[in-house]
């Protein structure tokens, strides 16, 4: 036998040596890997969409004047948190409290002459009851009693109508917030006509919600009631829970990609302040599987129709054919193969 046959043959048996040493779960060697464990979590699919928070309906108000004058006082400042009924702002009131007074004489007026026509009525009666006074006599008493009390019931509508324009020369706060903005000052002269001018805007912050945008292919598979998660840049990788409430009916095209909006209500964490137009990263997830054995993608190698994963034993690794379910961006169930704790290699290269 020559030494070319001779280590052809040698080369063929340490191949063959190999292969069954893989087969027989021999440790493997590999370059330096980094491990990590198998472990419980929830895995599933996961529909990513870019959101804005927006003020609920009604959290966002526009306090304005129903009636015109000049603005003699602003009592507070944007960033002020208010209560419901507190004083914003006041309208020089000289000319509604004149009014409101010369409504209140008018009053006192009406109800003069309708004591006095209601007293003369009653002589009347009497005289017509011992027969010294004609029907028709009586007939203008009873006549201008009744004149007398309509026009006192107008009077004290009057005085009403002066009383409530006079009160709104006081601007109280319709709802609890904080002051988003200012839009008058002091000095100013305000104009209430069909529609009533801005003074500032209140904003409550504690009913914000999240508008997903999600990509026409993926909108069928989201319903409401369907929780979600989100994050925003100022707080990193915190993550924030809500749930979709509603769907938008109506499409939403930007740069010819058609969207659809997913409101997202969630509860605002109190050391985290969210506000008005930050953009969020959402995740709706599906087919959700909790507490499953997971393990990164990364760790999972492919060998033709089979996956599978290197496991450590003893100073090396062994291979160890998987089988796996659910998976979302990072992580996949483990169905078959490996047991909650085992050490898996995510990195280096597999040795020969």
């Amino acid at each position: 036998m020559n030494v070319a046959a001779l280590l052809l043959g040698l080369g063929a048996a340490a191949a063959i040596a190999v292969r069954a040493a893989a087969i027989l779960g021999t440790p493997e060697t590999l370059d330096a890997p980094d491990t990590v464990r198998v472990t419980r979590r929830d895995v599933g699919r996961v529909i990513r969409a870019t959101g804005v928070i927006k003020p609920a309906i009604g959290a966002e108000v526009r306090v304005g004047s129903r009636v015109s004058g000049v603005v003699t006082r602003l009592h507070v400042r944007v960033g002020d948190v208010v209560r419901a009924g507190d004083l914003l702002a006041e309208i020089d009131a000289r000319e509604l409290r004149a009014r409101c007074d010369d409504a209140a004489a008018a009053l006192r007026v009406a109800e003069a002459n309708l004591a006095y026509a209601t007293a003369d009525l009653a002589r009347r009666r009497q005289l017509h009851a011992d027969a010294l006074l004609p029907p028709s006599d009586l007939d203008l008493s009873e006549r201008a009693a009744a004149v007398a009390a309509q026009q006192r019931a107008q009077a004290a509508a009057t005085l009403d109508f002066a009383a409530t324009q006079l009160s709104y020369a006081r601007i109280v706060a319709p709802m609890a917030g904080v002051v988003a903005s200012v839009s008058t000052q002091e000095g100013e002269t305000v104009a209430a006509s069909f529609a009533a001018p801005t003074f500032l805007t209140l904003l409550d912050l504690a009913r914000l919600e999240v508008r997903a945008y999600v990509d026409e292919t993926d909108i069928g598979r989201i319903h409401r009631g369907q929780d979600a998660t989100f994050t925003v840049d100022t707080y990193g990788d915190a993550g924030f829970a809500g749930r979709v409430t509603t769907i938008y009916p109506q499409a939403e095209i930007r740069d010819n990609v058609v969207n659809y909006v997913a409101v997202i209500r969630f509860t605002q964490v109190p050391e985290r302040t969210l506000r008005p137009e930050m953009t969020a990263a959402v995740r709706l997830p599906l087919d959700k599987r909790s507490g499953v054995l997971a393990l990164p993608l990364r760790a999972v190698r492919q060998d033709g129709t089979q996956t599978h994963v290197l496991v450590r034993r003893g100073d090396g690794f062994v291979r160890r054919h998987v089988r796996l379910g659910a998976r979302d961006d990072s992580y996949g169930e483990i169905v078959d193969g490996l047991a909650e704790g085992d050490e898996v290699a995510i990195g280096g290269r597999e040795g020969a």
